[in-house]
């Protein structure tokens, strides 16, 4: 099996370490703190070691980067140039220039980069597309994605960084495009010129429309994609229980006269197998290391959501900014 070095042992590395050890993957991590790094080996039963250490090291095959964004561009570009595949938790990158950078890196170095656009390995997503394919609600209309929580707010980045590429990398996923048109607003209160609350519209080619809303300043937790097509809806609700994470609705509109009649039927709930997203995202990266095989989240994916996370951040009227 791949042998994997984590990089970064904060709050999400620990996630990340815990599931490359359960899976026998997890060879040696690595932090700027070396105090905090050390204790992270210790804990995981692996080696600690410096970046560059890591990557001269030939039995290590691949690197998870679990650190600032702003790091992700000169982490990834030097771990490539050593020979290793890379998965770079979201978002990719702060600028398209960066993320193109880290892609040409990919190119020269015929080595992968994998983004951890988590939500696109949940077991309730997955079904969703099987859905759609299969013609459960006819062709897609409309795409509503709400990610709403309270914290965790930062000052390195912003609620459009932090949390819209989840939604972001789920609505390409469905329009298999990139949109036509990006309309962007937010507002800033907690950091000046650092949104927490966005409201944004996408059109598409063909007349698919979506919408994305956005805030950590939300007293409430709302994770929920619904996607509406012609005969009917698909709702992925994330806080409820597995069993009712997915929902079809079949509700019908009907012309008459000047009216629309809307004939509601009982929703179902759509049956899925329970796993970990996470553990699922990390043993597709093992696979890319030991097989080549390319996960769902590859650079190409990746490099399109940063083209819109770009396009947002150039529209974004920030209603707060002075």
């Amino acid at each position: 099996m791949a042998q994997i070095a984590l990089v970064g042992c904060g709050m999400w590395g620990r996630n990340i370490a815990r599931n490359l050890k359960e899976l026998g993957a997890l060879a040696a991590v690595s932090d700027v703190d070396d105090a905090r790094g050390a204790n992270f080996a210790a804990q995981f039963s692996c080696d600690f070691a410096s970046y560059d250490a890591l990557l001269s090291q030939k039995d290590i095959d691949g690197v998870m980067l679990a650190t600032n964004a702003s790091t992700h561009r000169a982490l990834a570009v030097q771990a490539l140039e050593a020979g290793k595949h890379v998965f770079i938790e979201k978002p990719m990158a702060l600028t398209l220039a960066d993320g193109q950078a880290i892609k040409e890196a990919v190119t020269k170095t015929q080595k992968q980069v994998m983004v951890g656009h988590l939500i696109r390995y949940h077991s309730a997503f997955q079904t969703l597309l099987t859905q759609i394919e299969s013609g459960a609600i006819g062709r897609p209309k409309h795409i509503q994605a709400n990610r709403l929580a309270m914290g965790r707010i930062r000052n390195t980045e912003s609620a459009l960084f932090d949390l819209c590429p989840h939604d972001l990398s789920l609505i390409l996923a469905l329009s298999q495009t990139l949109p036509t048109q990006v309309i962007c607003h937010g507002v800033s209160h907690i950091s000046p010129n650092n949104v927490d609350i966005l409201t944004t519209a996408l059109s598409f080619e063909g007349g698919l429309s979506a919408h994305m809303h956005t805030s950590w300043l939300s007293p409430y937790k709302e994770h929920r994609l619904s996607v509406t097509g012609e005969t009917g809806s698909l709702v992925f609700d994330d806080t409820k229980p597995w069993s009712e994470k997915l929902t079809l609705y079949q509700d019908s509109i009907t012309q008459a006269g000047d009216l629309f009649m809307i004939e509601r039927a009982s929703p179902l709930h759509v049956t899925l197998p329970e796993s970990e997203p996470l553990k699922d995202e990390v043993r597709s990266f093992i696979r890319l290391c030991d097989e080549g095989v390319l996960p769902p989240t590859h650079i190409d994916e990746a490099l399109g959501v940063q083209i819109v996370l770009e396009e947002m951040q150039n529209q974004l009227q920030d209603l707060n900014k002075t």
